[in-house]
């Protein structure tokens, strides 16, 4: 995913599932909120 004006290096987990702390901590550093993510991902 990328978001203009914002460049962030993350570390993405290689599971099946993330949890739940992990995956909200992921988002913030990319500097998205969860509903911003939530419509990228559709």
């Amino acid at each position: 995913m990328t978001k203009e004006g914002n460049i962030s290096t993350l570390s993405i987990p290689n599971h099946t599932e993330v949890a739940r702390g992990t995956l909200r901590s992921l988002i913030a550093r990319a500097g998205l909120s969860v509903e911003e993510f939530i419509d990228e991902a559709k």
